[in-house]
């Protein structure tokens, strides 16, 4: 078995094979027919494939199709990296047949797809959020509830000067992170880190325009060991640097024009 992660093209050409691993196989564009064990049906975008281990089953696209594939490495595997998530997984493993992916988890597919899976951390963690976001029941991905991000955010502010873990935002939501991971793609279409990352620029943001502070104090104030970094980081996010920021909405005041909102962020920041 290679990557546990790879995006396959399939074409008219059928496959008849079994292997001894588990797989999903997950649609995202063009028709997919496939067996497993005698019993057909086709994956398309926002479906997919459970294929048990050493299940027989035959595939190809007359048209054209492309997959993620999720090669599960075994049973070691399953309990080192889902803990909690193990059992569901296995018993959702054991059963061939199609399954229907609700929104949240068709973005979480689609996120990993236009993801470097050829890289094995990436391969490995998409692998694990795939899996445990697919323990939920098809149709309803995710928990009912929406993540407290009230509560994130006043954690993200109180220490926003110091290192801040996934585990710590994952207590705070009652998930663990590997769920937390999954609920942010789907919500946010970002990363729980990358979220932390802009509040924090966007913290800075507001002092920059709302106070005197020197730049290098409020890149501390911020987690930026360097102004430097905190420099290139927020050229990064709002195309400007510190200074530009700070001196554009000093003259929006002295204009007196309201304030223009920049538009180059990739995912809301949600209060």
């Amino acid at each position: 078995m290679g990557s546990i992660l790879s995006l396959r093209h399939y074409s008219h050409d059928q496959i008849a094979h079994s292997h001894e691993h588990p797989q999903l196989v997950f649609g995202l564009s063009g028709r997919l027919d496939f067996e497993v064990e005698g019993h057909g049906d086709q994956v398309q975008q926002q479906s997919l494939m459970v294929v048990p281990s050493g299940a027989r089953h035959i595939c190809g696209s007359p048209q054209g199709s492309r997959c993620l594939v999720l090669d599960v490495p075994g049973e070691h595997w399953l309990r080192e990296s889902l803990g909690e998530h193990a059992e569901a997984s296995r018993r959702l493993l054991d059963q061939p047949g199609r399954l229907t992916l609700g929104s949240q988890q068709s973005r979480l597919v689609d996120w990993l797809a236009n993801s470097p899976v050829d890289d094995p951390l990436i391969a490995e963690q998409g692998a694990v959020l795939l899996l445990a976001s697919l323990n939920h029941k098809a149709g309803e991905p995710f928990a009912e509830r929406r993540l407290p991000y009230a509560a994130l955010n006043a954690h993200i502010e109180r220490h926003a000067a110091h290192p801040l873990q996934v585990a710590d935002l994952a207590r705070i939501a009652g998930l663990s992170s590997a769920h937390l991971h999954a609920r942010f793609i789907a919500e946010c279409a970002t990363t729980p880190m990358d979220y932390v990352r802009r509040r924090r620029l966007h913290m800075a943001l507001e002092l920059l325009r709302g106070t005197t502070l020197a730049v290098g104090e409020i890149a501390s104030r911020v987690g930026y060991s360097s102004q430097s970094a905190f420099a290139a980081a927020a050229l990064r996010e709002f195309g400007q640097s510190p200074r530009q920021l700070r001196q554009g909405a000093q003259a929006n005041l002295s204009t007196k024009k309201p304030r223009i909102a920049t538009d180059a962020r990739p995912a809301p920041l949600v209060d």
